[in-house]
């Protein structure tokens, strides 16, 4: 039995030549496109893009929108939140504790 016998650069060279050779006898076998089917191909790719930029632009308003409500949701638990007290106001609540307990005492 015979052993591997490892390939030369000549070798080499020529199988890929053979494969490149190969390859554009299937690229000129291939036939051409029909310009009608080229136009029709062309339209279907700009319709399919026309129809995703408006998909985006849908999600687009859509995300602004959400966005925009979450910000008046937010607006509006801010405003129905109680304000804090001033010193003033504190001060004369407690007065008015005291002088009730003081009338109480009487």
């Amino acid at each position: 039995m015979k052993g591997y016998k490892q390939p030369g650069i000549e070798d080499r060279l020529a199988a890929a030549k053979r494969a490149k050779a190969e390859a554009l006898e299937k690229l000129r076998s291939k036939p051409q496109v029909d310009e009608a089917e080229l136009a029709a191909r062309i339209e279907r790719e700009r319709a399919r893009e026309a129809a995703a930029a408006e998909k985006r632009e849908a999600a687009k308003k859509a995300k602004e929108e959400a966005l925009a409500a979450k910000q008046k949701a937010r607006e509006e638990a801010e405003a129905s939140k109680p304000k804090p007290k001033t010193a003033e106001e504190l001060k004369a609540a407690r007065d008015a504790r005291y002088a009730a307990r003081k009338a109480r005492k009487k």
